[in-house]
């Protein structure tokens, strides 16, 4: 548990250091920021796992597209995503504590005995991050930066199907990430790259690592190829 709060800090404290150090650079190059190099240029498939709060840590899967660069070294990822998991044991207690607290205030009786079983939770998102990118010494790049999501929640469980708590759990929600990671071209035109994420939604939040690969089909810029 330490170690995954110290990455988090450590991914939320780069990206957010990193972007803030770029601004007065970019507002003395306001001129810079054009559309003359953003333009599709890769697409990219990756697979992640994440820890959340409030369901057990599970696998993602997601398509991301490279759409190059609205100023220097800012580039723009739009992103779709998918993961599904199953609430946390002592999550489902409080929510079946809750539900018989209201079940007894209703009928001014003693609360009942409820039990919700197994109750599934699934996110769709659909994204957009910008990212600070930095060559490296060799053929490398890094990157660090902020993202903002729509995520389309959906609750689901046997015992919940059709009632309040399922519609309490589907829901449509805005996120926001800090991120940072490397890539590294392995071949000209194909990059295997990974990062971790931290995600803050209204009422659940993550860390999550992703590593995936990248198709460039696009114009190239300098550095995109790797040095033979």
């Amino acid at each position: 548990m330490k170690t995954r709060r110290l990455s988090v800090c450590v991914c939320v404290a780069v990206a957010a250091g990193v972007v803030a150090g770029t601004l007065p650079a970019a507002a003395q190059e306001l001129a810079d920021f054009d559309y003359e190099n953003l333009t599709f240029r890769g697409v990219g498939v990756d697979w992640g796992y994440l820890w959340p709060d409030r369901v057990e840590p599970t696998q993602s899967f997601g398509i991301r597209v490279d759409l190059g660069y609205l100023g220097p070294g800012l580039r723009l990822i739009p992103s779709v995503g998918y993961w599904s998991s199953r609430f946390r044991a002592e999550e489902v207690d409080e929510l079946e504590g809750r539900v018989a607290q209201l079940v007894a205030s209703q009928t001014e009786g003693p609360p009942p005995a409820v039990d919700l079983g197994t109750i599934d939770w699934s996110d769709v998102r659909t994204g957009l991050d910008a990212q600070v990118m930095w060559s490296t010494p060799g053929t490398g790049f890094t990157f660090a930066g902020l993202g903002a999501a729509v995520h389309l929640l959906n609750g689901d469980g046997e015992a919940i199907s059709g009632t309040f708590i399922e519609d309490l759990l589907d829901s449509v929600t805005a996120g926001f990430n800090a991120h940072a990671g490397m890539e590294y071209p392995i071949v000209d035109r194909l990059r295997v790259y990974g990062q971790g994420r931290y995600e803050i939604m209204g009422d659940l939040r993550y860390f999550e690592f992703r590593t995936g690969l990248q198709v460039m089909t696009g114009r190239q810029t300098r550095g995109d190829e790797r040095a033979r």
